[in-house]
């Protein structure tokens, strides 16, 4: 039995149905990202499991007990908001210590916890400043705290990161990863940014229109999307067009190339499938390995830094390509005619 169940969870508000057969089992201590666009539903899930919204239907068990009918404060669950929600009257110790105080603990019990808490997330001297004075990333610290000194058997995090500028982001979501695996805490994690999600979490849960479209480790969902949704959100995606030739051996061809793909391929009326490929499967020319050999020009060429991203025009399509910076090669001017090369393994194939 996992820690967390969420058995068939639906939610409407009047008409408008927001999450549709919701099922998901959570193991104790994992990490667990609930990824997808603005108004895909995974918020409204979390607000079920913290008891903020009722499900429609369904049921949300915590370690065997059934909690759906139970309010958010007898649940044992930490919530940390995107807004912070710190008491801005209140100091950083005092926060922390909020939800002990509320629970009836003892001033020596509140003080040792609050102590306790300010020491893992690295802010031990700072007890006495309120939250006007702390940084945007110390004031999210502090939220973390004070959802954790309470000891919860469910950790909830609603894209605590997206009010933080990018660096800070990154070193925030490292600490909250080591606190979360030093607890041991099961954990759920709710953002749109998909960097943060492949990089945090133990398992994805890829929302698409109120539905889980695909769940799975990080590697699962990038290198094996179930879906076109999943395949198009999730990192930068080439779609080439291609004509069916043969259904079972998987002969394809793109414009006037013809392509093996020596697998079977979806036998849709149209007759076509969609060939879609990663960048960093793309290399430039001719290279072993890599049979499947397309003609065209540069189109642009974007330098990120330590990768330099090519855009290759294709007859009507534009393939994104990754290669690695090197100083003493640059990459071929635009305009510039060139080959490009894929091994017919890294090639999904989604039906058109």
């Amino acid at each position: 039995m996992a820690f967390l169940e969420l058995d068939h969870l639906e939610k409407s508000f009047g008409a408008v149905h927001v999450v549709k057969d919701f099922t998901l089992a959570v193991e104790k201590g994992e990490f667990v990202s609930f990824l997808g666009p603005s108004g895909c539903g995974k918020t409204t899930v979390l607000r079920m499991v913290a008891g903020f919204e009722t499900p429609t239907s369904g049921a949300i068990r915590i370690d065997g007990k059934n909690v759906t009918g139970i309010r958010p404060n007898r649940r044992n669950i930490g919530m940390v908001f995107q807004a912070y929600a710190l008491f801005p009257n209140l100091t950083v110790a005092q926060n922390v210590g909020f939800g002990l105080r509320v629970a009836g603990q003892g001033k020596s019990g509140i003080d040792k916890r609050v102590e306790e808490m300010l020491e893992l997330i690295g802010l031990p001297q700072l007890g006495n400043r309120y939250p006007f004075q702390l940084s945007g990333g110390q004031q999210q610290r502090v939220a973390l705290a004070r959802a954790l000194a309470v000891r919860p058997s469910v950790l909830l995090l609603d894209e605590p990161l997206s009010a933080l500028d990018a660096k800070i982001r990154v070193s925030l979501r490292e600490e909250i990863r080591a606190i979360q695996r030093e607890l041991g805490i099961t954990t759920i994690f709710v953002t749109h940014d998909q960097e943060e999600a492949l990089s945090m979490s133990d398992r994805i849960v890829v929302m698409h229109q109120g539905v889980a479209d695909q769940v799975g480790t990080p590697f699962e969902i990038y290198n094996r999307p179930a879906t076109r949704f999943v395949a198009q959100f999730v990192g930068t995606l080439n779609l080439v067009d291609a004509s069916v030739l043969d259904a079972a051996s998987g002969a394809v061809k793109v414009g006037e190339v013809p392509v093996a793909l020596n697998r079977s391929v979806p036998a849709g009326g149209s007759g076509r499938v969609s060939l879609a490929l990663r960048p960093e499967t793309v290399a430039l020319g001719r290279q072993d390995g890599r049979g499947i050999v397309l003609s065209g020009h540069i189109a642009e060429v974007h330098f990120l830094g330590s990768v330099i991203r090519v855009r290759v025009a294709v007859g009507e399509h534009v393939v994104s390509l990754d290669t690695f910076n090197r100083p003493d090669a640059p990459p071929p001017a635009v305009g510039s005619p060139v080959e490009i090369s894929v091994s017919e393994r890294d090639l999904l194939v989604l039906a058109a």
